[in-house]
């Protein structure tokens, strides 16, 4: 395990998170992450923990309604947010690491445009 850090933009909201030292990180192709290039480092709630921003994140809800995206209020990052897809776990935007984490990451597509066939293919 390794000890990663990150956060938005601006830096209002930083994290650490206990990764794995060659995560896997699934490209979702849905209609969110398409846009927002979001490369998800799924995080276990005990290995992360919030450091600062707590005020500072805004919720966005759509479609389902159970994934929790969290947006820094002040520069628009979404630097982790709750998944549908995994409710224990924290989804961390990968490019919102900080430089030299070391992680060498293996990417795996997702559909997310067929999201219930995906996620049946990850258990």
């Amino acid at each position: 395990m390794t000890k990663v850090s990150g956060g938005c933009h601006c830096g209002a909201v930083r994290f650490e998170a206990d990764v794995q030292n060659s995560p896997e990180l699934l490209d979702c192709n849905c209609s969110i992450c398409a846009r927002s290039g979001y490369l998800h480092l799924i995080v276990a709630h005990r290995d992360f923990t919030l450091l600062s921003g707590a005020d500072d994140l805004t919720s966005y809800r759509f479609g389902s309604g159970q994934a929790d995206h969290l947006f820094c209020r002040l520069c628009g990052v979404k630097s982790f947010y709750q998944p549908r897809s995994h409710p224990d776990c924290w989804s961390v935007h990968y490019n919102c690491l900080d430089a030299g984490h070391g992680l060498t990451p293996n990417i795996i597509k997702f559909d997310g445009q067929n999201w219930e066939a995906a996620k049946a293919g990850l258990e």
